[in-house]
């Protein structure tokens, strides 16, 4: 989290305040490492698909409520959340993630190949897995135990490769998730890949971008 510094404050001084370290589903008692602003803050960030790796260990997405409450107890009256997640209701769908989704946050030209898992149980789907390789060929960390892949054009690349699992938000369900908190009139929009709308009709975005605002 980066808020206005605080005295006592554990985190690390950043440029334009301070990061601090924080529970999402304990943020009322993190006064020590984050800032808690009278009247509240007047916007809350989580992007970068960061809130779909919070995990549903009970099976009804109390955590989930959890902390999105908490996120809207630290706005202010009027303040708004930015929250995004992938495009699940695709990947739940096709298997695979959409066209365009290596481009939006990750710039770079090091993914080799993203390997995509669903996993249902009861016939719904409850986590997504990301199998990334990522070429670190004259980065000079690959060895002679690293994996090798072949490239398009030929080349043979060393691999680096890790995995990442998240929890499927599905458009409909994190609306509702939101709502449930916000409230069900609450100005709440969808932006496609933070764009005001979809380029063209068979444009399949990668993320989906939640802004609700918290009422006055």
């Amino acid at each position: 989290a980066v808020s206005t510094p605080s005295s006592g404050s554990s985190g690390i001084n950043a440029e334009y305040g301070e990061i601090g370290e924080g529970d999402w589903l304990d943020l009322e008692n993190c006064e020590d490492s984050i800032h808690h602003p009278d009247g509240g803050y007047d916007c809350v960030i989580c992007i970068g698909n960061s809130f779909a790796h919070l995990p549903d260990f009970l099976g009804d997405q109390s955590m989930h409520k959890r902390a999105i409450s908490n996120f809207h107890k630290m706005l202010k009256p009027g303040g708004i959340l930015i929250i995004d997640h992938r495009n699940y209701d695709h990947i739940i769908k096709f298997g695979k993630l959409p066209n365009s989704s290596s481009k939006l946050y990750y710039q770079g030209d090091r993914i080799h190949r993203i390997k995509t898992s669903v996993l249902t149980v009861d016939g719904e789907c409850t986590m997504i897995t990301l199998d990334y390789e990522i070429d670190i060929s004259g980065t000079g960390l690959a060895d002679a135990t690293d994996p090798m892949r072949e490239k398009p054009d030929g080349t043979v690349v060393s691999i680096s490769q890790f995995r990442l699992s998240y929890y499927p938000h599905t458009l409909a369900k994190f609306n509702a998730l939101l709502e449930g908190v916000f409230g069900e009139d609450a100005d709440h929009k969808v932006l496609p890949d933070f764009m005001e709308s979809k380029p063209s009709e068979d444009y399949v975005p990668s993320y989906l971008v939640h802004i609700i605002k918290r009422k006055e």
